[in-house]
C-alpha cells in the first residue's frame, strides 16, 4: 500500500505536462508568416499610392501643357493681325488709305477665324432662326417675307456646328403675310 501511496503521491505533486513544443512553433511560424504578408502588402499600398500620385501630377501637367498648346496655337494667327492693325496707326494716310488697309486686316482677321473653323452665322436674307439669331427688333415692310432678316447688327458665330454667340438682328414683318 505504500508503494500505492507512494506513487499517488508522486503523481499529485507532478505538475500538468508541457505544452508540445510543436504547436508552438507551428503558431509562432504562422504568426511571422503573417507579419511578412502584412509587411508586403503595405510596401504594396505605399506603391501603388505613390504611383497613383505621380499618374495624377503627370495628368495634371499634361492638361496644363495642352491647354497651353492650345491657346498658343489659337493666338498665333492674330498676332501678324495686331501687327498690322499696330502698322495702320502708326501709317499717314488720306482716310481713303486708311480704310483699305482696315479692310484688309478685317479680311486677315476673317482668315485667321476660318482657319480655327469659326465662321459667321447666315444672317441677312435668311429666315429668322432664333438658334442662331436673337432679334432686337423688326421693320414692317411689304418688300420682304415675313420673319426674315433684313439687318444685322452684330454678327454671330459658330465654331463647327456650335454656336458661340448668335447674331443679333431686325426681321421683317410684312403685315400682307399671314403668320402661322
Amino acid at each position: 500500500m505504500q508503494d500505492e501511496m507512494t506513487v499517488q503521491a508522486s503523481h499529485e505533486g507532478e505538475a500538468a505536462p508541457a505544452p508540445e513544443p510543436v504547436m508552438e512553433n507551428a503558431a509562432q511560424t504562422e504568426i511571422e508568416q503573417l507579419k511578412g504578408e502584412r509587411d508586403q502588402l503595405l510596401d504594396r499600398l505605399a506603391r501603388l499610392q505613390a504611383e497613383f500620385d505621380n499618374a495624377r501630377k503627370r495628368e495634371i501637367k499634361e492638361r496644363a501643357d495642352t491647354r497651353d498648346y492650345t491657346i498658343s496655337n489659337t493666338v498665333e494667327p492674330f498676332l501678324g493681325v495686331m501687327d498690322n492693325f499696330q502698322l495702320a496707326l502708326k501709317a499717314d494716310g488720306t482716310v481713303e488709305q486708311l480704310r483699305g488697309g482696315v479692310e484688309l486686316i478685317l479680311k486677315q482677321m476673317e482668315d485667321a477665324l476660318r482657319g480655327l473653323q469659326v465662321v459667321a452665322v447666315e444672317s441677312v436674307g435668311a429666315q429668322f432662326d432664333p438658334r442662331v439669331h436673337e432679334a432686337l427688333g423688326s421693320i414692317e415692310t411689304k418688300e420682304f417675307p415675313d420673319h426674315q432678316v433684313v439687318e444685322e447688327i452684330r454678327r454671330g458665330y459658330k465654331i463647327r456646328e456650335k454656336l458661340l454667340r448668335p447674331a443679333l438682328v431686325k426681321i421683317a414683318v410684312n403685315p400682307a403675310q399671314v403668320s402661322d
